[in-house]
């Protein structure tokens, strides 16, 4: 394979790199994430700046986040976003967004490229600070914004779409090809926009319920309810919410998975106590 050096960066693929470099692309993604000044606006993986440098031009302060050394460095000494810049050089996964938007004294609006490699359990992650965040913009793989975007009943439907679809509203916002980046991936891209829900429209006692249910079901996703999920809940519980117990993991609605959490919260398994 032909690694190629881009503005004399060599991609490293431990890290996922591919860069943005289609202008027309960049410009839509942009006016989609509509950038204001006095906002606190943070990306994640700037690499070599093909957002962080329209999104800096229009407001006077930015916070990046991005694991390689060598980029962070470079951003640090860029001629003109070099001092609006606050760089964080770690991993995001290990980032703590509340502490920052508490600090900014309002909430935050992320966005990025996302590495493939990470970025569902970075997405994950950001799930668990939605109460400090007002909006996430993310270029991913297509196939995870058609994870995200899936209603039930679709083969894309699984634990990601019902997690993300707790905590926000999802919009597709374009898709990208794999010649918009160097190296091309080997796959499509599209960004997505995630918007916390203000007032979850399914809230749920606790979340670690709801993890774990989505994670079992979606685990034997080819059998049925009665056969994934009937260790934990009676049939009568099933019925009780109108839930086909013939039905697999993929046919059963967000509200319904909230249903059942909650439920399970306030009947806990012998197994569990």
């Amino acid at each position: 394979m032909n690694n190629r050096v881009h503005q004399g960066h060599l991609a490293r693929k431990r890290f996922g790199q591919n860069f943005l470099n289609d202008q027309y692309i960049i410009d839509s993604i942009v006016s989609a994430i509509h950038p204001q000044i006095g906002e606190a606006m943070v990306e994640i993986g700037p690499g070599l700046g093909a957002l962080t440098e329209p999104v800096g031009e229009r407001i006077d302060a930015l916070t990046v986040i991005e694991l390689d050394r060598d980029l962070a460095a470079r951003l640090q000494t860029h001629p003109f976003l070099g001092p609006k810049l606050t760089i964080f050089q770690q991993d995001a996964m290990t980032f703590n967004f509340a502490a920052l938007a508490e600090e900014k004294g309002q909430s935050l609006r992320v966005f990025g490229n996302l590495p493939y490699n990470i970025s569902t359990p970075l997405m994950f992650h950001l799930f668990s600070y939605t109460n400090a965040i007002k909006d996430m913009h993310f270029m991913l793989q297509k196939e995870v914004v058609n994870r995200l975007v899936a209603g039930p009943g679709s083969k894309a439907y699984g634990r990601l779409t019902v997690m993300a679809q707790y905590y926000c509203q999802v919009i597709p916002v374009l898709e990208v090809p794999p010649e918009s980046f160097t190296p091309a991936p080997k796959v499509d891209s599209a960004v997505v926009r995630l918007v916390p829900h203000t007032t979850l429209p399914h809230p749920v006692g606790d979340i670690r319920v709801l993890s774990r249910i989505t994670t079992e079901a979606f685990g034997k996703r080819r059998k049925t309810l009665r056969n994934s999920l009937g260790h934990l809940f009676p049939d009568e519980v099933f019925a009780e919410f109108g839930i086909d117990t013939g039905l697999r993991a993929e046919n059963v609605s967000v509200a319904h998975y909230c249903q059942l959490a909650n439920w399970l919260s306030a009947h806990p398994a012998p197994q569990e106590s």
